[in-house]
């Protein structure tokens, strides 16, 4: 069974989705299918279908939610430390072409966001930061071609 990577923050917000879905989704789902089924002929009851549907959405969501939660290996990235990026860094670097500033924390595929900054650990971009240190140019290949970055910052917080 694999572990799956994870910073303290990352493991809470899926810890609060569980509960969210357990917890309100569950019983919201469960009355919407008794309510429908207070209808009558289910076979055409478009909102028993649509309720059964949700509900088969939420329990698989919830199953996976708790299989990463159990495989989860918790990082606690404030007690890192150092000067080389690894998991849980974050990283200000400077685009070599358009000297636009970019800032990047590497975490877990789970709480990967983008538009967050937050890149997953198997990220080409991550992958090409592992084991960098402030100064170092690096390569990156991306969908759009290669991109070149210096890297300027390297923090644990």
């Amino acid at each position: 069974m694999d572990k799956v990577p994870m910073t303290t923050a990352g493991y809470a917000a899926l810890e609060q989705e569980l509960k969210t879905r357990q917890q309100e989704e569950r019983p919201r789902i469960i009355q919407a299918i008794a309510e429908a089924r207070s209808h009558g002929d289910l076979s055409e009851n478009a909102e028993y279908h649509a309720a059964k549907e949700s509900q088969s959405l939420n329990e698989g969501r919830i199953a996976e939610i708790e299989d990463k939660l159990s495989r989860a290996e918790v990082i606690d990235v404030s007690k890192l430390s150092g000067t080389t990026i690894k998991f849980g860094a974050t990283v200000n670097l400077i685009d070599e072409d358009t000297e636009e500033e970019k800032t990047f924390q590497l975490v877990g595929e789970t709480e990967a966001d983008v538009k967050l900054g937050k890149v997953s650990i198997t990220s080409p971009t991550a992958r090409a930061l592992i084991g960098k240190k402030v100064g170092d140019t690096v390569e990156v290949n991306t969908p759009g071609g290669g991109k070149s970055y210096e890297v300027v910052k390297v923090a644990f917080r």
